[in-house]
């Protein structure tokens, strides 16, 4: 696996060597940042601060951080995760840049003043069929982790259709077995 595009371009990346995580391909992402970097409803990844929740590898956040976003935290609560999460934020060099919360992104409670302003971007990547959007996107307002016209982007199963209330689907794409949801505030 590899950084697709931008400041880390073709720069490797470890993911855990277990079945409990799947990273979220090479081509998908660069498709997801293409539809990031060109939609109108979307902020610019540029200065962005970066949530990438159920971070596995962190793919989706280095990304980010690569393509020009200014913080990322990697939430997480695997511990061979965790081990990946820090070895890839080394071999990058982002320590200043991006930081790891060991939580649970369906409970993830009131935003930690230490981690500054609030988030532009959020990345969820769940667990395929576990039923874990919903309590996902409740928490994530609930703790006030979000800036009122922040994006959150739902990775699932194609065949997946969470619910989004209080969330407004602004679009959609599939990518092999993957689907992506772009979400704003309603």
């Amino acid at each position: 696996m590899r950084i697709v595009a931008g400041q880390f371009k073709g720069r490797p990346i470890q993911a855990p060597k277990t079945d409990a995580t799947r990273p979220t391909s090479d081509r998908a992402r660069e498709s997801l940042f293409n539809m990031i970097a060109h939609a109108d409803w979307a902020p610019p990844l540029e200065g962005a601060r970066i949530l990438d929740l159920f971070a596995g590898s962190g793919a989706l956040g280095f990304e980010a951080l690569s393509r020009g976003g200014s913080f990322c935290v990697f939430v997480e609560t695997a511990h061979a995760a965790m081990t990946v999460l820090r070895k890839n934020l080394a071999a990058l060099g982002v320590g200043d840049t991006g930081k790891t919360q060991r939580r649970s992104a369906a409970d993830l409670g009131e935003m930690p003043a230490a981690l500054g302003a609030k988030f532009d971007i959020a990345f969820l990547d769940p667990p395929y069929k576990k039923r874990l959007v919903e309590p996902c996107l409740k928490s994530l307002i609930e703790g006030g982790w979000l800036v009122p016209d922040a994006l959150v982007v739902v990775e699932t199963a194609v065949d997946e259709a969470p619910g989004f209330d209080a969330w407004e689907l602004v679009a959609e794409r599939e990518s092999g077995a993957a689907k992506f949801w772009f979400l704003k505030r309603a």
